[in-house]
């Protein structure tokens, strides 16, 4: 049992003094923002007994078959079928994908019960690289088609990320897991405007996955595979700037967005092993070939802070506001930590401040 979980009688202890409205309340914004699996869990608690349990009764789908179907629609969809001009899907079928695609979903996610769940596992995996991929590229009529497909990515990949770790153990979840997570996770989210029903109920994929790292141990081989997997990802990156845009530095450009994409798990992290055996752990993190940019500095900044050296944690802020002056975050942290301020960085904050008033 995990150290922080409290026994039943001190969580019953703990509710006591809580009405039946504060108890409402608990249990809504656990149901709201938890993940899909524990609202299935909530709602058959819910029902009343006289209503069988979902999926009861209902066979589970064959997760071989929902592999087939998945890698099927998947290839179709990048290869523009359901944008036109291809018979193999038919034309009234390209106006309907978002039910296809959310049968799919279901279906794979329902196949995880299964009793060997490795091929829904791997459906699931590829739903969630065309998600990823729908953020950038047409392969449907639709402005943003996570939003209209009412897919929630974190909470797909945390139904997921729990049935790896029941099924393969910790050792098993922390080796193929990383890499996913490297992969998948986006610092605004899965959709392209970034807000309406579906962003509102998205977590950072950092947020389920801390949930199932339940002790120390789990912690310190997650993180070792992690930054195994991360210095892989760097190594295989582009090697030099494409001269296809002019100037433009591809490789620089996808370390800097895989910090900012990663900065809620680094921050995880810092927090767990900052002055523990483990601290060395950081020092690997912030030199790993596979991260760069503003983010990447500030990083550092903030683990210089945490062992006191503040002169240092001060020097690298401001080298970051050099690069955004705009960012509020790197603002507040240089005012914590008396950091000198460029120019155009110490005008933001001034305005920043009138408006506040």
């Amino acid at each position: 049992m995990p150290a922080n979980r409290m026994n039943r009688d001190e969580f019953y202890a703990a509710i006591a003094p809580h009405d039946d409205a504060r108890l409402r309340k608990v249990l809504w914004t656990l149901y709201w923002r938890g993940s899909a699996q524990l609202r299935a869990r909530i709602e058959d608690e819910l029902r009343p007994p006289e209503r069988p349990k979902a999926g009861s009764t209902k066979e589970l789908p064959d997760p071989d078959a929902v592999l087939d179907e998945v890698t099927t629609f998947a290839e179709l969809a990048k290869a523009g079928a359901y944008m036109g001009g291809d018979r193999r899907v038919h034309h009234t079928e390209r106006s309907k994908w978002r039910h296809t695609f959310r049968r799919l979903v279901a279906d794979a996610l329902a196949a995880l019960e299964a009793d060997d769940p490795a091929p829904a596992q791997r459906a699931i995996g590829k739903i969630v690289d065309l998600a990823c991929d729908m953020r950038r590229y047409d392969y449907f009529h639709s402005d943003d088609p996570v939003e209209a497909a009412k897919f929630v990515v974190s909470d797909a990949v945390a139904a997921l990320w729990e049935s790896m770790l029941r099924h393969a153990g910790p050792a098993g979840f922390a080796s193929r897991v990383p890499g996913q997570l490297i992969r998948w996770e986006a610092d605004y989210g899965w959709t392209r405007r970034g807000y309406g029903q579906v962003a509102e109920k998205e977590t950072a994929l950092a947020v389920p996955l801390a949930r199932l790292l339940a002790t120390p141990d789990m912690w310190r081989t997650f993180a070792e595979s992690y930054l195994e997997a991360l210095d892989a990802t760097g190594r295989a990156g582009p090697k030099r700037p494409r001269t296809g845009y002019g100037s433009f530095d591809e490789a620089r450009y996808q370390r800097r967005e895989r910090t900012d994409d990663l900065a809620v798990w680094h921050e995880m992290l810092l927090e767990r092993f900052t002055g523990t055996p483990e601290d060395d752990l950081l020092d690997r993190l912030v030199a790993s070939p596979a991260l760069a940019g503003p983010g990447l500095t500030f990083l550092r900044a903030k683990i210089a802070a945490r062992r006191g050296d503040i002169a240092r944690a001060a020097a690298l802020v401001t080298e970051s506001l050099k690069e955004l002056p705009g960012h509020a975050e790197y603002q507040d942290f240089a005012v914590e930590v008396g950091a000198a301020l460029p120019p155009r960085a110490r005008e933001m904050i001034a305005e920043r401040a009138r408006i506040r008033g």
